[in-house]
């Protein structure tokens, strides 16, 4: 396995990881799996998001090799997640000012 190959394996288990976090927090959501209000796993995707992008980055930065790729993986998940929140939160606030009962 070269260093190329290497890199792209890791930047994919990078993106994976939290890629399947996201995923599994909406799955969690959707049916309803430990019992909590909607807000809670609203919350606990949003900190997942950032959590990703911020350790993404913080990897990419500091640690050698392959590890380099993981962590740009991982970043582009988390800002993934992260925009995706921000969609959603803003389609939801239109929708609440633009509702006429």
């Amino acid at each position: 396995m070269t260093e190329i190959d290497r890199g792209k394996l890791a930047s994919l288990a990078g993106f994976a990881t939290p890629a399947v976090l996201l995923v599994l927090t909406v799955v969690a959501l959707v049916d309803n799996t430990f019992g909590w209000q909607g807000g809670a796993y609203v919350v606990a995707f949003f900190w997942v998001a950032l959590g990703s992008a911020l350790a993404g980055g913080l990897v990419r930065a500091v640690a050698p090799g392959p590890w380099r790729s993981a962590g740009s993986g991982m970043a582009l998940a988390g800002a993934t997640g992260v925009a995706f929140f921000v969609v959603l939160v803003a389609a939801f606030l239109w929708a609440i000012s633009t509702f006429t009962p």
